[in-house]
């Protein structure tokens, strides 16, 4: 594509985890959403996946930070630096660039007015002209596939870094849902206070992030079951290093209260639900969207646990991305979905 395109348009995925940012139908960018910056000075020094790299391992001159907490902007001028470097980035490697772009933002369900301000304050100093926002469940469903403007109800669970987003989706708008500020990175902080007070040994928020991917399991009793994931790191009281082998099961028991709470949250949402969007639900199943339905058993352990099958979006982590994309590039059809 040319230096000079008059397509400038970005689908952005601001997730508290990471944002994924589609131009022309690609995913440019796919990286954590986090941020290093200069302390004397404020400027950004990294952006993605090298001011990851960065975390925990900062000197005096220099802090990471996670502009986005529970799904919502917690820092707006570390998310301004953030948005722009990405959208930068994604420039560099693309030989395209767009000074003043028509965007459109997924956000939670949940969002207040002064929150969605925050995020659209942030994506337009970031160079965007037209910034539209989309509610997060609705753009799963759009990125899975679903036919929302049909009469019939489709309900998604959406397991982001900072947030839970629950809805039931019929004729184009959201009839019952809920949004929880219990997801991903209350996975990871269990595994890190589970890892301190029963082993004593001192993990970062990475370390933590790995076990999980690889022995995270909602279940006791996995059909395959992960090998043992070993874990090194300083004992708490001696600060001697340890070395401790866990299991998925372990993992298991010590994120069991958060993903009690995220089963409640999804049987509060099908109690609100009007009885003809319930019977199409048990018809159709539920959806799983967001990094957390890659969590191993989750969909068999509510599916059990609630009656009604679940099923995996493909590409789950991408499904909020994809959908943005599809809002973006049918921004007439789904005008009445945007804010």
């Amino acid at each position: 594509m040319g230096l000079f395109s008059l397509n400038k348009e970005l689908a952005i995925d601001l997730g508290t985890a990471n944002t994924i940012i589609i131009h022309n139908d690609k995913i440019v960018i796919n990286e954590p959403s986090i941020v290093a910056i200069e302390n004397k000075t404020g400027k950004c020094v990294a952006v993605g996946k090298e001011a990851q790299l960065m975390r925990g391992r900062e000197n005096e001159n220099i802090r990471t930070i996670r502009p986005l907490r529970q799904g919502v902007i917690a820092d707006f001028n570390a998310a301004e630096m953030m948005i722009r470097g990405l959208i930068r980035k994604a420039s560099s490697r693309n030989r395209w660039f767009s000074p003043s772009m028509r965007m459109v933002v997924g956000i939670p369900s949940g969002s207040t007015e002064v929150e969605i301000r925050a995020v659209r304050d942030s994506s337009e100093h970031a160079g965007g002209r037209d910034v539209y926002m989309l509610y997060e469940p609705m753009a799963a469903a759009l990125g899975i596939g679903l036919d929302v403007i049909a009469p019939e109800g489709n309900m998604i669970v959406d397991i982001g870094g900072g947030t839970t987003e629950i809805a039931v989706i019929s004729l184009g708008g959201i009839v019952s849902g809920k949004s929880i500020q219990v997801a991903g990175d209350d996975l990871t902080n269990d595994i890190q206070e589970h890892m301190r007070r029963v082993h004593n040994v001192r993990v970062g928020e990475r370390t933590a992030e790995l076990i999980k991917m690889n022995v995270g399991s909602a279940l006791t009793d996995l059909d395959n079951p992960p090998a043992d994931f070993i874990v090194h790191g300083p004992n708490v009281v001696s600060a001697l290093p340890m070395e401790v082998p866990v299991s998925y099961q372990e993992i298991s028991h010590c994120i069991e209260k958060s993903i009690s709470k995220i089963e409640a949250a999804v049987l509060v949402a099908l109690e609100e639900t009007p009885a003809e969007l319930y019977a199409d639900i048990v018809r159709n199943g539920i959806y799983l969207a967001g990094g957390g339905a890659l969590l191993r058993g989750l969909d068999k352990r509510l599916t059990d646990k609630i009656g009604i099958q679940f099923h995996i979006a493909e590409d789950p982590l991408l499904a909020v991305a994809k959908g943005t994309g599809v809002a973006l590039k049918n921004i007439d059809k789904f005008s009445f979905l945007i804010r």
